[in-house]
């Protein structure tokens, strides 16, 4: 098990890298994961993630690539709700990322 400091505070993670609480997540936590994966995030990246926290309040699920897909298409249009734009933001593998970086779980079908 790794830990991510944050604020003086070690966060626990579980060996892929996820929070093994999700009351752990605040924004420093999603930009200091973000930076271990060599991303900066921009206001699109935090559309995502907010969605995704939506997403995971509504359902209590991480959502795949697909359903990530059509949520944000939904949400926020299809400009922004395509594969293309999102693995832009996510490095090819927008379910996965997002939803670590959001503090949510791995989605169950993602290997």
């Amino acid at each position: 098990m790794s830990t991510l400091t944050v604020d003086a505070r070690d966060i626990p993670l579980d060996k892929d890298g996820y929070l093994q609480e999700l009351n752990d997540w605040s924004e420093a936590v999603a930009e200091a994961l973000a930076s271990r994966e060599a991303i900066a995030l921009t206001p699109e990246h935090w559309e995502v993630l907010n969605l995704l926290r939506a997403f995971y309040a509504e359902f209590q699920l991480s959502p795949a690539t697909r359903p990530l897909i059509k949520y944000t298409a939904l949400k926020l249009g299809p400009e922004k709700g395509n594969s293309l734009h999102l693995n832009r933001l996510f490095n090819g593998t927008p379910a996965k990322l997002a939803a670590k970086l959001a503090g949510l779980p791995k989605p169950t079908n993602c290997i």
